[in-house]
């Protein structure tokens, strides 16, 4: 059964591809929770092989990668049981680019469980964006889509999987692990904190 009394950073490692990114990102999440929110939060990271029953008590799963996304057959079961039974897994495209190999080999490999169109853009409108913090325009640009590197575009939107009217996988070709891949006490320089929306994406993990 999942436990949403306290937060606690699962990162999935699946076979293929790359799946260790970022990995300043994790302690970076976890700080802004535990400035700005009153959530328990485990200060340690955990790393969970997708293959693993683990997963299912988790109330919130990390998933991303340059490389190809193919998952084993226990891989694959373990992610449509988990996200159905009212998971959370949030999938960010370090290329940040949508014809890249990890977003041509994710979005089919979620096409072949959920189905052709289970993979939706979500409105800017959506919960997701004033759970907590208040984001007017939808998702908020990243470094990398504004200094033009991958495809050249700021996606203006984020894709998501819902199950039962909640979002089960919320998708991401904005590279949000890159964005936020620095020691925290560097934070303290920015002229706005640019983890603000990590703070809702896990909000929305733990309470909607």
């Amino acid at each position: 059964m999942i436990n949403r009394n306290k937060f606690t950073f699962t990162r999935l490692q699946y076979n293929s591809g790359d799946w260790n990114t970022d990995q300043r990102m994790p302690s970076n999440m976890m700080n802004s929770l535990i400035e700005y929110t009153t959530i328990p939060v485990d200060i340690k990271e955990q790393v969970v092989p997708l293959a693993s029953d683990k997963i299912f008590s988790q109330p919130f799963c990390y998933l991303s990668g340059h490389k190809l996304v193919q998952f084993n057959t226990k891989e694959r079961s373990n992610f449509e049981k988990y996200v159905r039974n009212g998971g959370f897994v949030f999938v960010d495209d370090c290329n940040h680019d949508i014809d890249g190999l990890f977003a041509k080999s994710f979005e089919r490999q979620m096409a072949d469980i959920f189905g052709a169109n289970a993979l939706k853009k979500i409105p800017n409108n959506h919960e997701l964006y004033d759970i907590f913090f208040k984001f007017d325009e939808g998702p908020p640009a990243t470094s990398q889509e504004l200094n033009g590197w991958g495809d050249d575009l700021v996606h203006e939107y984020l894709k998501a999987i819902e199950i039962k009217g909640r979002i089960g996988v919320l998708y991401s070709n904005k590279d949000y692990g890159c964005e936020w891949d620095y020691d925290h006490r560097n934070k303290r320089w920015m002229a706005q904190d640019n983890t603000k929306f990590a703070v809702n994406i896990v909000m929305y993990a733990m309470t909607a």
